[in-house]
């Protein structure tokens, strides 16, 4: 089965290699027929503190490091821009 990436904008990096994601969903509300935005944080690891408060990244689900953290970093998205331009 394959694995869950998310994409989101960190919100914290304050924990020793954690990092906290917002991911942002959109759909359209089966009544109201409005599009609705709703958030939700992840814990995620980064191994080597390399994601900073505002930027985007990229999470994938991974097996638990803690009661929280059940996600991991994969990329953030200046590198994978930088990397594509390279």
């Amino acid at each position: 089965m394959p694995k869950r990436v998310l994409q989101g904008v960190v919100v914290s990096d304050k924990g020793e290699k954690t990092i906290v994601v917002k991911v942002e969903r959109r759909f359209t509300h089966p009544v109201m027929k409005k599009t609705v935005r709703r958030s939700k944080n992840y814990h995620a690891h980064d191994e080597a503190n390399a994601a900073h408060v505002g930027q985007t990244v990229f999470i994938e689900e991974c097996r638990p490091y803690s009661k929280t953290k059940t996600w991991k970093l994969v990329e953030d998205q200046a590198a994978a821009v930088a990397t594509a331009e390279a």
